[in-house]
């Protein structure tokens, strides 16, 4: 009796077993016909049976399944790329189950590669890690097209994680990722990215280097991204730009000083480095040292806004002191001075104006450079001049914009 129950369990075993078999052929069959909705209803199921759930090519199965909804998906949706990432994830699953073997069975079927370019009978197409990657990659083209930065990030993103050594998506994410204002979106690959010996990431260095100072507000990040950047490109200018700037910041002015001087050694008509450089004369009090390296900066690049704005602004700052010396003066000696003073003052303004009008031209709705200019003009008795700021002026900010 006993034998009889033992023979009749294990023919129940066997014959549950075979039907869980029976539900993966049937997965699969369906997903070649393109039922994919109860192809993946089956595999889950089989996935949920100990008979079949531990299985490399169950997992595989359903990985499969996924790869080609995500294909067959036009919407361009985040639900598309769920789906595409729940197959990455199933295929990375798939591979954990065979030790990552790449060259086992199972792995081979993983990354089986597809020509893009060579259309296959339906029953021929792979549907595989590769296979997904490469639809990744042509939605992502086609949402940049369409001008759907944040949807052509998240396939770019999908298309790099799948294939880290793919810098082209893996710029492409971080690259759109910074646009769209994810900055940690874009951190995550262009760190990624200056990893890769061979690779050239030089712009990669830089948008990690503007993310750390400008979004995180991070010099000391952004300086270790220069260091390590310089490493590599020890004659870049603008890392040598960046380097300055970012000792500035920290207020580190002696070690600003040692590498701007070293810096226009190599490349004297740099606008942005004179104007460091006159930027650490002037903080160091050698006000007619920073003037010259601020006019240089203005004749190295006439469009540069700042050399115009700071060489503007210390032909102001010179005017003011003077006038300031002449409302302290005797009365004795303002009747001797004070006329030729106030015309010294005066020209100084006069020189001003240029270069408030270029710095005006290169950002045209700048209203802090229209009441510079109109505040020159007023005292200089520009009347014309000093109207049309006023008007631009109202224009802009409204008839009150004096009390604002």
């Amino acid at each position: 009796m006993k034998k009889l129950i033992l023979s009749m369990a294990l023919v129940a075993s066997a014959t549950f077993a075979f039907a869980q078999k029976k539900v993966v052929s049937s997965a699969e069959k369906n997903f070649k016909k393109g039922d994919l909705t109860t192809a993946l209803t089956e595999i889950d199921a089989a996935l949920e049976n100990p008979e079949t759930k531990d299985d490399p090519n169950t997992r595989l199965l359903k990985a499969r399944i996924q790869t080609k909804q995500f294909i067959q998906d036009s919407s361009y949706s985040a639900a598309s790329v769920e789906t595409g990432r729940n197959a990455f994830d199933n295929f990375n699953k798939t591979m954990e189950m065979v030790g990552n073997d790449k060259e086992s069975k199972v792995g081979k079927e993983v990354y089986k590669n597809e020509d893009p370019s060579i259309p296959l009978p339906e029953n021929l197409k792979p549907y595989s890690m590769m296979s997904l990657r490469n639809d990744a990659f042509n939605k992502a083209i086609n949402r940049y097209n369409e001008n759907d930065y944040e949807m052509a990030y998240e396939f770019f993103a999908l298309s790099a994680d799948i294939d880290p050594t793919d810098t082209t998506s893996a710029f492409n994410a971080g690259y759109l990722a910074n646009d769209i204002g994810n900055y940690a979106g874009a951190k995550k690959y262009f760190e990624r990215l200056i990893e890769i010996p061979e690779y050239n990431k030089l712009n990669a260095y830089y948008l990690l280097i503007q993310i750390a100072s400008s979004e995180d507000q991070n010099p000391e990040l952004a300086y270790n991204y220069v260091t390590k950047a310089r490493k590599d490109y020890p004659e870049d200018k603008t890392l040598s730009e960046f380097e300055v700037q970012l000792l500035l910041q920290m207020d580190k002015m002696d070690e600003a000083m040692t590498t701007v001087k070293a810096a226009l050694a190599g490349d004297p008509n740099n606008a942005g480095l004179l104007l460091r450089y006159g930027y650490l004369l002037e903080q160091s009090g050698d006000i007619d040292g920073a003037f010259v390296q601020y006019k240089k900066s203005v004749e190295a690049n006439p469009e540069f806004f700042e050399g115009n704005y700071y060489t503007g602004a210390l032909y102001l700052d010179k005017a003011r002191k003077i006038l300031a010396e002449v409302n302290n003066l005797s009365d004795a000696e303002w009747e001797k001075r004070a006329e030729g003073m106030g015309k010294e003052a005066d020209q100084l303004y006069k020189d001003a104006v240029p270069y408030f009008d270029k710095a005006l031209a290169i950002k045209p709705e700048s209203t802090d450079i229209m009441e510079i200019l109109f505040n020159i003009h007023s005292r200089l008795k520009n009347t014309a001049e000093a109207e049309k700021m006023n008007q631009k002026l109202i224009s802009i900010l409204g008839k009150d914009w004096m009390e604002k």
